[in-house]
């Protein structure tokens, strides 16, 4: 709750450890004490607060150093340096099937809409042994960009070309 994580887009994944103070800059993931195969390259970053894991949307792949735009990876529960999947942790990773790249995830109290530049998905935590769970909710709906949605309690707003998009359970083209 005092530490900070966070990434440039298409960028490395930094940890700012609180206790060390404000002197001391942020470093790597991968340079952390105990660190397991942390993506290098990630275009987004967030703690998915209901289960308090470090989810990474459009990163490299376990054991790979290339960017796959589709690939969303989870570190173990509650320790954000521990990203290899082992049959004691709950890391993971899914690959997204539809769209070509990642543009944004949002989170909501119940779930992770990730949208690509083609379609929208949930992303939901299930628990042991998959932990999360990928629904695809619509196919042909777009998003002009990384910033351009919000959550609003349980309800997504975007912006799409040519239109704006709401999810509240289902996806509703707003007029």
């Amino acid at each position: 709750g005092e530490d900070l994580m966070f990434n440039v887009f298409d960028g490395n994944l930094f940890y700012w450890d609180k206790t060390l103070g404000l002197g001391n800059r942020a470093t790597t993931f991968a340079s952390q004490t105990g660190a397991s195969d942390a993506p290098t390259i990630t275009r987004r970053l967030m703690t998915s607060t209901t289960d308090r894991h470090v989810v990474c949307f459009g990163c490299n792949p376990i054991n790979e150093t290339e960017q796959d735009l589709l690939m969303v990876r989870w570190s173990d529960q509650e320790n954000p340096f521990d990203w290899y999947p082992t049959a004691t942790n709950t890391a993971g990773d899914l690959l997204v099937g539809t769209g070509s790249q990642i543009v944004t995830a949002v989170e909501t109290r119940r779930e992770i809409i990730v949208l690509t530049d083609t379609s929208v998905h949930s992303l939901q935590f299930i628990g042991p042994p998959f932990i999360f769970g990928l629904t695809q909710i619509s196919l042909g709906s777009t998003i002009i960009g990384p910033n351009a949605a919000v959550a609003v309690n349980d309800a997504v707003f975007w912006m799409g070309n040519g239109r704006f998009y709401l999810y509240d359970g289902s996806l509703k083209p707003l007029a």
